[in-house]
């Protein structure tokens, strides 16, 4: 669980070549969820891994040495609005994609050759004519959000089922996956990918992008519609074919990284106050309550679960959207988008689950949140969900007048092996009561004390504070908050936290 995903994200990807599906033809385009449904009956045929020259061997500054060509593999013209990028094999991404495009209502596959890339003289002395068994390792997505003479980036299909996209005035930061297998499991995590794109023509202000997902454990279909702008937007349609029966499916994966932030000492001995891509889970449950739960870097990997039936939305945000919260000139925290899962169909009992896993870098994504449905998905079955994503620099929509504006945590020296926990809220404490609970591990009500709700100085909203005196044997606490008004109903989200003890023993 410790592994680099920016890095091997893609390891597995494998060629469409191998299973004999025919190219795409100007007629008669053959279905790839058709071609998913019949390579669920087969055996999963593994990628070899092996890359023929220039690209084999390459460490990471060769591969950045590696820059498609413009108008070879780079800025290609894909219909009205948009272009599209090509990107090389090596390093962490050896396996070949078939990549078919829609020209001038024309569909054809676009062979890899060197030709397509200039190759920096440095790392690479001879450059063959052909690389036979190279493919593309992905594709970027181009279309003009900031300048209306700019073809900016805006989404990149990248390692495994790997996905990112920004909108306006963002840059790139959490991921989204087709979908996930055993994260967050005693066992090793498996990385379903993509094997074959298929890029539509550009409609102006929209495109559509399908893809064959292939793994040992299942086969699938990703259709996904992209309406990139302010926020960009995807409409997202997977369908699945299980192999085997999966119990520890995650549909709608989002991966993030969280370093450091004011909610727990810091991991990461600098000079910035925060480093994260994403700093809070929020969730619309098909109950109608809003949860706000503050992301953490612990000491071991934590798994957390949100049980729900037909969510609303789930998503992992940025909510620090100042330069002054991060101090990074170069990162541009501040500037990474939040991504917002949002259900277009009735997904059933299930559960939104978050792993949290310890990193001493951010160099390392460390944040899974997914959908899991409550009943296994059987092998031989067929699966389908359907959904939006909008990646966004808006704060969660809680839809309560008390907005959560900031969580902060650290020791009470004054009360050893005592937290104190701060909770600031938008709007007045004036009628309000926090509503404030433990749960988890023998955890009693004498652990809470000191809870307090009062008004900020000049108008800066109010604070609710409370400390936290674990026993010496408990590991874990779940502390969960709300603010109510005088009639008892909820006027605030409801905050949520979970409290692990450190390694060496202290609060």
């Amino acid at each position: 669980m410790k592994m680099d995903r920016r890095l091997f994200m893609g390891t597995a990807l494998a060629g469409m070549a191998s299973y004999g599906l025919p190219l795409a033809a100007q007629s008669g385009l053959p279905s790839l969820l058709e071609a998913a449904r019949a390579l669920a009956r087969e055996a999963y045929v593994a990628p070899s891994g092996v890359l023929p020259a220039p690209f084999e061997g390459l460490d990471y500054d060769a591969y950045r040495g590696i820059r498609p060509i413009v108008g070879q593999a780079a800025l290609l013209p894909q219909g009205d609005g948009f272009t599209l990028d090509l990107m090389p094999p090596g390093l962490y991404f050896p396996d070949p994609v078939t990549v078919e495009r829609q020209v001038d209502g024309v569909w054809s596959d676009f062979p890899l050759t060197p030709a397509l890339f200039d190759f920096e003289p440095r790392y690479f002395d001879e450059i063959p004519e052909t690389s036979p068994g190279a493919g593309f390792s992905g594709m970027r997505l181009r279309h003009p959000v900031n300048a209306p003479d700019r073809m900016d980036e805006v989404a990149v299909f990248q390692g495994a089922s790997y996905f990112r996209a920004i909108g306006r005035a963002m840059v790139y930061g959490l991921s989204a996956r087709a979908v996930a297998l055993g994260t967050g499991g005693s066992v090793p995590e498996e990385f379903p990918r993509f094997t074959h794109m298929r890029v539509h023509e550009g409609q102006g202000d929209h495109i559509r992008m399908e893809a064959l997902i292939d793994s040992p454990s299942l086969t699938g279909h990703f259709d996904l519609v992209l309406r990139p702008g302010v926020d960009t937007v995807m409409d997202v349609n997977v369908t699945l074919f299980p192999r085997a029966r999966l119990e520890t499916i995650g549909i709608a994966p989002l991966t993030s990284m969280y370093l450091k932030g004011p909610m727990r000492d810091a991991a990461s001995d600098d000079f910035r106050p925060r480093v994260h891509d994403s700093d809070v889970l929020f969730v619309e449950n098909g109950a109608g309550e809003r949860l706000w739960r503050p992301i953490g870097n612990p000491v071991s990997v934590e798994t957390s679960a949100f049980g729900d039936v037909d969510p609303t939305s789930f998503g992992l945000f940025q909510t620090a959207r100042t330069f002054e919260d991060f101090e990074d000139t170069e990162a541009r925290y501040e500037a990474r988008p939040s991504a917002v899962v949002r259900p277009q169909s009735a997904w059933g009992p299930g559960a939104v689950l978050l792993v949290e896993i310890p990193t001493g870098t951010e160099f390392l994504d460390n944040i899974v949140a997914f959908w899991r449905p409550e009943a296994a998905l059987e092998a031989g079955g067929e699966y389908r969900y359907d959904y939006r994503i909008d990646w966004t620099l808006s704060a969660p929509d809680t839809q309560s007048p008390a907005r959560i504006l900031a969580s902060r945590s650290g020791r009470e020296h004054e009360f050893p092996g005592t937290r104190r926990f701060v909770i600031d809220f938008d709007g007045s404490a004036e009628g309000l009561m926090p509503d404030l609970s433990v749960s988890g591990d023998g955890s009693t009500p004498e652990m809470l004390r000191g809870l307090a709700l009062f008004d900020l100085p000049d108008g800066r909203g109010q604070r609710a504070t409370f400390l936290v005196t674990p026993g010496e044997e408990t590991r874990a606490l779940e502390l969960r908050l709300v603010l109510r008004d005088a009639a008892g109903l909820a006027v605030s989200p409801v905050w949520l936290h979970r409290w692990t003890r450190k390694r060496d023993g202290r609060e």
